[in-house]
């Protein structure tokens, strides 16, 4: 009997035109993934009734909960059709490769997705429905591999012996190095830079109505958040005046393997917290400034995503 493996493991990804429905067979996109918990579950409620001794009354089934995360890696393609499940459609320029595309926050209409997640030594293929981005998290550090946690929300989903996917267009995986990463402040990169880490959410609300189903109707986008850290040496008085100030700056998290392919998220007005200034030992000195964006009034938006590839949309294939 075959055993599922997770090498062997596939996951699919088309855009939705009906929330909920999955698009038709070959309009998915072969995703790449390192880890997923992606899935429905429905808990069983213990019985709380009384007068038949000890031993309990059979439990009842409780609502489905579909969600879970997915790490993904920060690439110059398929990067970009989460980024569409996190801001929306971006606008794209460029007549011809390389193209720019520029997702912005603040869509309060997002698209959603389905997902199917494979394993064909079983064989078993569940297929999430509804699916929405809620969150992005990615960590940028001197070396290591450079992945993003996605989390997600999703309707439902569908459970078969057979992929429903059928063909998956497949794209060439051009992965961003962290030697290849960069912050800058007000334009200038940033020194003595240790780590940081960015979190943008849509912070979904969950439509919990009633319905025979089990299912919610929706995830509908609230106030959006854009957070993190960076850790420096503490080697200036540069953002630890601003943090006493109280001043916002504009940071950009860059990759960059060449003019034509590179990813920038850049957070128009970011405020810092003022830190303590630990000190451990004998070493070197490290700051934690814990930042924060809000809404630039002259950008009109909190923050802008840019993804320069060589695709033209991030449509279905068809």
């Amino acid at each position: 009997m075959a055993r599922a493996q997770g090498a062997r493991a596939q996951m699919a990804l088309g855009f939705e035109s009906v929330y909920g429905t999955a698009p038709a067979a070959n309009s998915f996109w072969k995703m790449p993934f390192a880890s997923t918990t992606l899935g429905s579950e429905q808990p069983l409620l213990n019985s709380e009734l009384l007068g038949f001794g000890r031993d309990p009354l059979p439990p009842v089934l409780d609502a489905i909960t579909a969600d879970g995360d997915v790490v993904v890696p920060i690439d110059a393609r398929f990067l970009g059709l989460w980024l569409k499940l996190l801001f929306g459609a971006p606008t794209t320029t460029g007549g011809s490769a390389p193209y720019t595309h520029e997702f912005l926050s603040g869509s309060w209409s997002l698209p959603s997705a389905a997902v199917e997640v494979g394993n064909p030594d079983v064989p078993s293929y569940r297929m999430l429905t509804g699916l929405k981005a809620n969150s992005i998290n990615w960590t940028m550090q001197r070396s290591g591999l450079v992945t993003a946690t996605i989390n997600c929300i999703a309707q439902g989903e569908a459970k078969a012996t057979s992929s429903a996917a059928g063909t998956l267009e497949e794209l060439v995986l051009t992965r961003f190095g962290s030697f290849t990463g960069s912050i800058s402040r007000e334009g200038s990169q940033l020194a003595n830079i240790v780590s940081g880490q960015i979190t943008y959410s849509n912070n979904l609300d969950r439509v919990e109505t009633i319905r025979s189903d089990g299912k919610i109707d929706g995830a509908d986008p609230s106030i959006a958040a854009l957070s993190g850290e960076i850790v420096v040496r503490f080697a200036d008085t540069t953002l630890l005046t601003q943090a006493v100030d109280g001043t916002p700056c504009e940071l950009e998290f860059d990759y960059e393997i060449d003019s034509d392919t590179k990813f920038t998220l850049t957070a128009h007005s970011v405020y810092l917290p003022t830190p303590r200034l630990p000190i451990s030992g004998p070493g070197g000195m490290q700051v934690t400034f814990a930042w924060q964006a809000a809404l630039d009034t002259s950008e009109g938006v909190m923050c802008t995503a840019t993804l320069i590839n060589d695709m033209a949309n991030f449509n279905n294939p068809t």
